[in-house]
């Protein structure tokens, strides 16, 4: 764009104005961050010709996207989340470190001090008609050995898609628990089969959606964050593998890696040995930490998280 009206004098001259690059003090990186979206969006404007109403409109749009609670939402959906993690995995990369449980999206429905429990723990504690799932598994250091001690923090949506905080119905902590590996550092926890859940179908997140021709659909999935002492936190999520939108996750979140199967069991025996009287599924899923280092970025996200009362 030799010609554009953004790199003409007097509109370079504002955007230093606008980021504060011609003013001593605040903040040199912050400055240069403002000056390169704001130089960004005009040029933005310019190319696709955007009319002042539209502008507007878009300016609405992201006003009631917050006032909505929804920003946490389509942050993920616009692909945002997913390259914050793809970003992470390439710092460590050059870092020297491979291997490990594949990181994913953290999402917007966590809900700090869940119940901490022992070794294991029965997630569902509200009456709800589901599948009965068991999951299982082992946390690991690099050379294949048990962490004992660490802390699998764990939740996940009921059969509704809905989750407990955000979704009034349920109880506090329904279908959230911390679990505190054994001595051989495996944790264990009943619950039932998650369902996916779609975005707000009148809500904003949907409605950008709905305008880019997309869905606003994801798999059913379990969600953990995985720390122990001396090791680099895991934020990842399970998907359950037989689920119509695994490998069309709205919010791009199915990694390789990180779809264990899902085993049903019919067999009355097995019913019998764990104490049910219907039919219930399994999956078994284990953790590799990488341990912390100092040449590594940091692996701990600090965002804000509701709490529940």
């Amino acid at each position: 764009m030799a010609d554009s009206l953004t790199n003409t004098p007097e509109v370079q001259k504002l955007l230093t104005r606008v980021a504060g690059l011609d003013q001593p003090g605040g903040d040199e990186r912050l400055k240069r961050v403002v000056h390169r979206v704001a130089t960004d969006l005009c040029q933005i404007v310019e190319e696709f010709d955007v009319t002042p109403t539209e502008f507007w409109t878009a300016v609405s749009y992201v006003t009631r996207l917050g006032q909505a609670n929804e920003v946490g939402l389509l942050v993920p959906g616009l692909g945002i989340e997913t390259f914050l993690d793809l970003m992470m995995d390439e710092k460590e990369r050059r870092a020297g470190l491979q291997g490990g449980t594949p990181r994913t999206i953290e999402g917007p429905l966590y809900i700090t001090d869940a119940p901490l429990e022992k070794g294991e723990a029965r997630l569902d504690q509200d009456p709800e008609q589901g599948e009965v799932l068991f999951v299982d598994g082992q946390v690991r250091d690099p050379d294949g050995k048990p962490v004992s001690g660490a802390i699998v923090d764990v939740w996940h949506a009921n059969t509704k898609g809905g989750y407990s905080f955000f979704d009034p119905s349920q109880s506090p902590y329904n279908l959230r628990r911390r679990i505190e590996t054994d001595a051989e550092g495996r944790y264990r926890f009943r619950s039932i089969l998650p369902s996916g859940y779609g975005c707000p179908p009148n809500g904003m997140t949907q409605q950008l959606l709905t305008a880019l021709g997309r869905h606003g659909n994801r798999p059913a999935h379990i969600h953990f964050f995985v720390e122990a002492p001396g090791f680099r936190k895991l934020t990842t999520q399970i998907n359950i593998s037989d689920d119509p939108y695994l490998h069309d996750d709205f919010a791009f979140a199915t990694r390789e890696g990180l779809i264990p199967e899902l085993v049903r069991h019919t067999d009355p025996a097995e019913i019998k040995a764990r104490g049910l009287n219907e039919p219930f599924a399994t999956i078994t899923f284990d953790f590799e930490l990488h341990r912390e280092a100092a040449n590594l970025p940091e692996a701990v996200v600090v965002r804000d998280h509701a709490k529940a009362a």
